[in-house]
């Protein structure tokens, strides 16, 4: 189970790192049932929970079954609707593949943008610059 785990996280990490939203979303998908399969591994301790077949004390505990669950189906409402923002960029731009942001670039480089320089420039309406 660890070395499944293991494959899931970087498997999943390695398409992270793509630059295509089909890729991204399936990454996403396989670190969060890598988290699950952790999880249920580290806490799959005891007997089922069953009541009248034996000593409460060896009974494992339910909670990190119900967690998991819970989060398999956030996971799911996540991914759901990752495709369908992926399939809405697809329908604008006839590609999955995201693209650069040259303001960001810009502004990482030396802190400002062409729109800021631009406005700074050129001052408000009433003669004052802001």
């Amino acid at each position: 189970m660890a070395f499944t785990a293991a494959a899931l996280f970087g498997i999943g990490t390695y398409l992270l790192l793509q630059r295509k939203l089909s890729r991204l979303i399936i990454g996403l998908g396989l670190i969060g049932h890598g988290a699950n399969v952790v999880f249920v591994t580290a806490t799959r301790r005891g007997r089922a929970p069953l009541i009248g077949s034996g000593d409460p004390s060896g009974f494992a505990d339910p909670l990190p079954q119900s967690l998991v669950l819970t989060a398999i189906v956030i996971s799911f409402g996540t991914t759901a609707l990752l495709l369908a923002l992926a399939y809405r960029s697809w329908l604008l731009t006839a590609d999955d593949e995201v693209a650069d942001d040259v303001d960001d670039r810009i502004i990482g480089r030396d802190g400002t943008s062409d729109t800021e320089v631009a406005d700074a420039g050129e001052g408000s309406a009433d003669g004052v610059a802001p």
